[in-house]
């Protein structure tokens, strides 16, 4: 069978279905495995806080070291055909292997929002930056910097629901991820880096885990809580970036002053998922993502993780091995028709 997508979910479920004996063939575009989840960066203060960074690497291991897995790198999906079985033809450094697969899981992750045309300055203010960028800055260096003088920042603004939760982008839906990305990345900074003030600017605040509440509550007495998400974002004078905002608290327009801007951006649909539905006659017109698709996939035909909707990592592992379970079944019930 086939696994198109070389991120989190993949890397589990072809694992997954490799100590089964089924022979897997693991498709990434890209030149290496894990995805967006192998640049993040652990966020753990004094205690593991359950962020799931550390399970990509374990992951990635054990699907290279496995033989019942062969991995094809920096590969695309350009066609697929069916008769009895998928005829996958794949574009690899100028080549177009076929190969012939009994099932296929999309398992083609998600693309992350672009912010540069929100009003926030990204792309035109150095201090202002992606949480994902600021979680590959922190996996890299161990510390948090300006990028305009390489500083440490006094302060921090944690601007949430940037692309995602916006009716004028047409993105209805919550990314999910992003509020206990947000604030597990603010306490980790604070720990690592004694004195730092961290504002966190929200719609609500999404459950991330079983320890939710009590996590939720203590960041409440080190991170600033703002229900409101700031208008605009300037530069000021002496280098520094100035949020207004309504307050819902004075019920008044406020302005406050911070050394970095970081802004929780969405997890918008891949481009690969679209493609790969378009060659499979999945209709996806009006629907960001697979779960929500009008007519059901086609037979022999699987969809997990950020493919399905935004998850977290261990979500998209949990979403993965299920995927698999079913993907085992599937196999084992067509090879005794």
């Amino acid at each position: 069978m086939m696994v198109i997508g070389g991120g989190i979910t993949g890397i589990s479920a072809a694992v997954d279905l490799a100590r089964l004996g089924v022979t897997v063939f693991l498709v990434e575009n890209s030149g290496s495995l894990g995805g967006h989840a192998a640049r993040l960066s652990c966020k753990a203060t004094d205690r593991c806080v359950a962020c799931g960074a550390c399970m990509v690497e374990e992951k990635i291991r054990q699907a290279t070291s496995n033989a019942n897995i062969r991995i094809y790198l920096n590969t695309r999906v350009d066609k697929i055909d069916r008769d009895k079985r998928f005829e996958v033809t794949l574009k690899q450094d100028g080549q177009m292997p076929h190969i012939d697969v009994d099932a296929i899981l999309m398992a083609s992750g998600f693309a992350p929002f672009h912010p540069v045309n929100k009003p926030y300055g990204y792309g035109r203010f150095e201090n202002v930056m992606t949480s994902l960028e600021l979680d590959r800055m922190l996996r890299q260096s161990g510390a948090v910097t300006r990028p305009s003088d390489s500083q440490f920042p006094r302060n921090m603004a944690f601007i949430q629901c940037v692309g995602s939760r916006d009716s004028s982008l047409g993105h209805l839906w919550c990314s999910k991820i992003c509020c206990g990305a947000a604030l597990r990345m603010a306490r980790c900074i604070q720990n690592r880096q004694q004195g730092m003030e961290a504002t966190f600017f929200y719609i609500d605040v999404q459950n991330f885990g079983k320890n939710f509440q009590i996590y939720y509550a203590d960041s409440r007495q080190r991170v600033r809580m703002i229900r409101s998400i700031p208008a605009d974002v300037l530069k000021t004078a002496d280098d520094r970036l100035k949020l207004s905002y309504f307050d819902p608290d004075t019920q008044a327009y406020q302005e406050a002053v911070f050394d970095m801007v970081i802004l929780s951006i969405g997890l918008m649909p891949s481009e690969s998922t679209r493609n790969l539905a378009a060659m499979l006659n999945i209709d996806m017109a009006g629907f960001a993502y697979a779960r929500k698709t009008p007519i059901p996939l086609p037979e022999g035909v699987f969809a997990a993780g950020a493919a399905l909707e935004p998850m977290s990592i261990a979500e998209s592992i949990l979403s993965a091995g299920k995927a698999a379970g079913n993907i085992y079944r599937y196999l084992e019930t067509s090879s005794q028709t």
